[in-house]
């Protein structure tokens, strides 16, 4: 199949897919439809991660050991041939039909979330009168940072899954997510609306600031433990490898640069590397309970008649800290179960959600500052 055909078979598949989303948002009453896209969206990549997290958990990020298509084609049932040919050469290797739809349902669901992002910018732009510049300034930037997140993942699957490539890929997406929230709950006002919403803000900033940075590094601290299949390199808990502080190397361990399982220097890496690089992980995590956990009792503690949603959003931080100390336990204790695993990587995207939407309540200027503005 040529290139050309290639890419136009995979448009025709983003479209397919983009189109059921899009003729739901048709059929259902409430916001406006722009509106309506934008939590589609976000809603989109949450599940995007989640998938994505299930296609690593699975082995089958190279399911389809080229890009964009799969053998050249675009889907598994035109590589059948050459799928039977890569299992018999290597029958522990790391394709197979089922990991091949696995990994092409990943890009396909990419697809569809870029595809849906073109929508918006058209969107934004067809409302540039009414709205001004501002929703399609940030609509383009949320179509660049996709494409630098599809380049990734391009990079991913040609440089054999190296670990920061994969992690960075990682991080775009949970920084897409984030982008894609806050730009969804803007709302976007007419610029000629006679109403503008006031709006408290009684979290300060500061805090918010500080769960963001520490929410950041620990999600990254936890790709870089689960590309380098790290997970079960301290496999009891409290303790590692029966010690309260275990033997590490943190150059070895924290070398971005390198193969998949080997060092700076093309060796194996070594046992403390990977001792290292999850132990960095759980002693993070104690900062992320505490900072976070006083986020949300903070955010518990303004609430009022006026600010609901802050409250429940609060009270949804503080159950997820819960759902993310059982799950990563639980991936230790039980030595890695898919399900444990894959609720915590949806656990660190959904924290993540609920941040960006607790800065709609946050303000430099605190304990309260409430914004009025006049009528246009």
């Amino acid at each position: 199949m040529s290139q050309v055909a290639l890419f136009i078979e995979l448009a025709a598949i983003a479209l397919v897919f983009a189109g059921i989303p899009l003729a739901y948002l048709w059929t259902r009453p409430g916001f406006n439809f722009f509106q309506k896209l934008n939590w589609v969206l976000v809603f989109m990549t949450f599940d995007l991660i989640v998938f994505g997290a299930f296609t690593r958990l699975t082995d089958s990020g190279l399911g389809c050991p080229d890009w964009p298509g799969c053998y050249g084609t675009s889907n598994p049932f035109h590589a059948l041939s050459d799928i039977a040919q890569a299992e018999h050469a290597l029958p522990d290797g790391p394709v197979t039909v089922i990991k091949a739809w696995i990994e092409m349902i990943h890009r396909y669901l990419a697809m569809t979330v870029g595809t849906l992002i073109l929508i918006q910018v058209g969107l934004a732009f067809s409302k540039l009168k009414a709205m001004g510049k501002a929703p399609l300034i940030g609509s383009l930037g949320l179509l660049m940072l996709v494409c630098i997140q599809g380049a990734f993942g391009a990079w991913t699957v040609t440089l054999k899954l190296q670990p920061i490539i994969v992690t960075i890929h990682l991080m775009l997406a949970i920084t897409l997510l984030a982008c894609l929230t806050a730009y969804a709950q803007q709302g976007w006002i007419d610029k000629s609306a006679t109403v503008r919403v006031i709006r408290i803000r009684p979290l300060p900033a500061t805090l918010l600031l500080a769960g963001f940075v520490v929410l950041f590094s620990q999600i990254f601290l936890g790709a870089w433990v689960s590309t380098n299949y790290a997970v079960l390199a301290c496999p009891d808990f409290p303790t590692c490898i029966g010690a309260l502080w275990p033997d590490t190397n943190w150059s070895e361990g924290f070398t971005l640069w390198r193969q998949l399982g080997l060092n700076a220097q093309g060796d194996f890496i070594s046992p403390a590397a990977l001792q290292t690089i999850h132990w960095a992980h759980r002693l993070f995590a104690v900062l992320v309970l505490i900072v976070l956990g006083t986020l949300g009792l903070k955010g518990l503690k303004v609430t009022t008649a006026a600010t609901p949603d802050l409250g429940r959003i609060s009270k949804l931080l503080l159950g997820l800290l819960l759902l993310q100390l059982i799950t990563g336990i639980s991936n230790v204790v039980f030595q890695w179960p898919l399900l444990a695993a894959l609720l915590h990587t949806a656990g660190s995207a959904a924290l993540v959600f609920c941040l960006v939407r607790m800065s709609y309540w946050a303000s430099w200027k605190s304990p309260i500052q409430i914004k009025k503005t006049k009528p246009l």
